[in-house]
């Protein structure tokens, strides 16, 4: 079996909906039908890699699942609620969901997102690294993954949110070429569909920042994507 995936809500039927599609992308599939429930499986199994949150469920609600599992793992969470305003959806993703599906939704969509998410956390590569180290050095750079900042030597170098998830992915793997797509969505945290203006920009921001020679860091690869210098 793929990757295994909690379903946490008090519907019997949005479960059962899940599986069935869950598994014919090859995902094995959990379930919880309460918060409590799906906090004791991920005590229990250690090799989950997402967890599908309802909000409204009996026991402890997905805010507060939500919340005791960010502080002790660090696995993609999407959030699955009725309650599609947007003060919840910005609740959820303050408190560290990934991405947010309100209900009544339509299943090759959800498909569609989960799969993003697990391409974007599992498949680029980053998510070990961090995992294995809380501190990234490459060159003269140190990218601090707790405090989420950057110096060059004693210098702290200003990014905005989008440009720590760059240096982040970059910095974890250095020397690896990363496709125009691969950075968007791991930067911009969305998919991505057409060529988008906002790459070239913000890693021109990037460059700038970094030093009066950008390229001494971030190497452009002719029509293959981007790539940071490891020497």
């Amino acid at each position: 079996m793929g990757y295994r995936i909690i379903i946490a809500d008090d519907e019997a039927e949005i479960r059962e909906l899940f599986r069935l599609y869950l598994e014919k992308e090859g995902y094995e599939v959990l379930e919880a039908a309460d918060g409590e429930e799906a906090l004791d499986l991920l005590a229990k199994e250690k090799d989950i890699a997402m967890l599908i949150l309802d909000i409204m469920m009996p026991k402890k609600d997905g805010f507060h699942v939500l919340k005791e599992i960010r502080e002790q793992r660090n696995l993609p969470v999407i959030i699955l609620s009725a309650k599609t305003t947007d003060n919840d959806k910005i609740l959820g993703l303050d408190l560290g969901a990934d991405d947010y599906i309100g209900k009544p939704f339509n299943p090759l969509e959800a498909v569609a997102r989960i799969n993003s998410n697990i391409r974007r956390f599992y498949s680029l590569g980053a998510n070990d690294s961090k995992a294995a180290k809380k501190i990234l050095k490459v060159k003269d750079l140190t990218l601090d993954l707790d405090s989420c900042i950057l110096r060059r030597g004693e210098e702290v170098i200003e990014l905005s949110s989008t440009e720590y998830r760059l240096m982040e992915l970059f910095m974890s793997n250095p020397g690896k070429i990363y496709t125009k797509q691969q950075i968007y969505e791991y930067g911009w945290q969305e998919e991505y569909f057409i060529a988008d203006n906002n790459i070239m920009v913000c890693i021109s921001k990037l460059r700038a920042k970094l030093s009066e020679d950008g390229n001494r860091y971030i190497r452009t690869v002719r029509g293959l994507g981007y790539r940071f210098e490891e020497e």
